[in-house]
């Protein structure tokens, strides 16, 4: 049966997502499943895991209950470190993944299908009275990894001299966070090895840096833009990277001014992977719930991938979905 599909996420239906997934506390265990002669398919789905996959998983769940209306879904947002403890312990069905995942992870039952892609960006206030400078210079990943690594800069001009001598404030994530995990990746890091002040999750780190005209920090994209316009959003803007290190930001390096742009270069490899990353499904084991399975099938079709692009996320290539089926069979 093909679907149309019509939903986007808007600020407003973001923020709805984040916080009913707050408010809940826990993912109760899915109940029995499968098919009906009557009903058809029918049982529960518990979700839990990173914010960056969050919303779209609840868009997927609605498309899928308009084909199954008898499937019921628990959904719940509170970082990718917690999706996976979730899932490998049986709590949920499905752990919400924005990090690559670790040897340990696998080899306590982790199996893990791609479903999208995305990117983690940084980002500073748009009263930052570096503005200006960021925005033609960028910033150098060794610059970036004075920040958030060595933790030893206290003023602005401390990690460019072309910087005012404005107070620095570094934030970072304090919850066990794929973006954080993504961002350290890029620095040749783990997120343990970030330094500065800890944030809860990505509407805080957004929230967060609005305020603060001498932050900096890192976000999901869709923390960033609005979808609607595909603007950044007010109060927060992108910091560039220096791709070249060469202290200027050439035109083919510059492609942070609008979503599609960023998206485009997500996919076409300009923007270095870490931090662009795969998001991602995990479950205990190769999945057999009849449910889970046909959920899986549903998100991996061409109707469901299309909704990614307009919501701000990049879509699996045909060789991507393939590969990702065949993890079914």
């Amino acid at each position: 049966m093909a679907i149309t599909f019509r939903k986007c996420l808007t600020a407003t239906s973001l923020i709805v997502f984040v916080l009913l997934s707050i408010l809940q506390e826990g993912c109760a265990p899915k109940n029995s499943s499968g098919w009906d002669p009557e009903k058809g398919l029918q049982g529960t789905l518990s979700i839990s895991g990173a914010f960056a996959l969050y919303p779209l998983v609840v868009l997927w769940s609605e498309q899928f209950k308009e084909v199954h209306p008898h499937v019921r879904f628990n959904i719940s947002a509170g970082g990718a470190g917690k999706g996976i403890a979730d899932a490998l312990t049986g709590m949920v069905d499905i752990g919400l993944v924005s990090r690559d995942i670790h040897q340990q992870e696998f080899e306590r039952g982790g199996y893990v299908i791609h479903v999208a892609r995305d990117a983690v960006v940084a980002t500073v206030s748009d009263q930052n009275p570096n503005l200006g400078f960021l925005l033609r210079q960028g910033i150098k990943q060794d610059e970036f990894r004075r920040l958030f690594v060595d933790g030893t800069a206290a003023a602005w001009n401390q990690i460019n001299p072309s910087f005012s001598d404005d107070d620095l404030h570094v934030y970072v994530r304090s919850d066990a966070a794929g973006a954080a995990e993504t961002w350290a990746a890029y620095l040749g890091h783990s997120q343990e090895d970030l330094k500065g002040i800890g944030i809860f999750g990505d509407p805080g780190m957004a929230e967060a840096i609005q305020k603060n005209p001498h932050a900096i920090g890192f976000n999901n994209i869709n923390y960033v833009y609005n979808i609607k316009t595909g603007k950044q959003f007010p109060g927060i803007r992108v910091v560039p990277i220096d791709l070249n290190g060469d202290g200027t930001l050439a035109p083919d390096e510059n492609f942070y001014d609008n979503l599609d742009s960023l998206t485009n270069a997500v996919a076409t490899g300009k923007y270095p992977s870490p931090p662009s990353r795969n998001l991602s499904f995990l479950v205990k084991g190769k999945p057999k719930d009849t449910v889970l399975i046909e959920f899986i099938k549903f998100v991996l079709t061409h109707e469901s991938q299309s909704l990614l692009l307009e919501n701000g996320y990049i879509p699996l290539n045909e060789e991507q979905l393939l590969e990702e089926r065949t993890k079914l069979n």
